[in-house]
């Protein structure tokens, strides 16, 4: 039987106990991706391997957000509906951009531009862009990525030459706040322009009255 002492108080202990094995015990998986600190949120960027997850990582870093992890994204789930992600001890701190091989990230722009572990609060797929394909013009479908149990917001993003996937990225990261606060831009236009419809069809239906008179 193991016997555990300490010169801490019992209900200190006890809470820093529970916190270690909540971690220590908590599930997890891996997954093949980028993740990064953008404003704050937690951004993990996946999709098919050389379609430039590393390189708008990297267009990321330049502008001032974090890096966590990349290429393999170690996801714990903490709680019920949180979900941690952090990067293998071995690559932390490291990227591999194809042409220039491996770069220390914290070495090449500072302290501040890495982090070692980030929430996971939205997911951007990168897909490559299929001419006649239907995509989504106005921000309204609900898609969800599951992993661990836990369904985490996410975009499907197409990408295509002259297309600036690190400023998409960005912006989706920006609205994604937004949303959380309450503000959905497209759910107001989608209500402003009910609004202006309806509006016009009782204008219709007075016109037509009148006439009737």
């Amino acid at each position: 039987m193991p016997v555990l002492t300490t010169k801490a108080a019992t209900p200190e202990a006890m809470a820093r106990l529970i916190t270690v094995l909540d971690s220590r015990l908590a599930a997890r998986t891996m997954v093949h991706g980028v993740l990064i600190d953008i404003l704050g949120l937690g951004v993990l960027v996946i999709g098919e391997s050389g379609i430039g997850k590393s390189e708008c990582a990297l267009d990321l870093i330049v502008r001032g957000h974090r890096l966590v992890a990349d290429d393999a994204v170690e996801l714990r789930c903490r709680a019920a509906a949180f979900v941690l992600g952090t990067s293998p001890a071995a690559t932390r701190q490291y990227m591999e951009i194809r042409g220039l091989g491996l770069i220390n990230v914290q070495d090449l722009f500072g302290v501040a531009s890495t982090r070692t572990s980030k929430r996971v609060e939205l997911v951007v797929q990168l897909e490559r862009w299929e001419p006649g394909r239907e995509y989504d013009r106005l921000g309204l479908d609900d898609q969800r990525y599951e992993v661990l149990g836990v369904r985490i917001p996410m975009i499907r993003m197409p990408v295509a030459p002259g297309r600036n996937v690190a400023i998409l990225v960005e912006v989706a990261a920006r609205n994604q706040l937004l949303k959380s606060r309450g503000h959905n831009a497209a759910e107001r236009l989608v209500k402003r322009l009910d609004g202006r419809l309806d509006e016009h069809a009782v204008a219709d239906v007075v016109d037509v009255d009148q006439e009737e008179c």
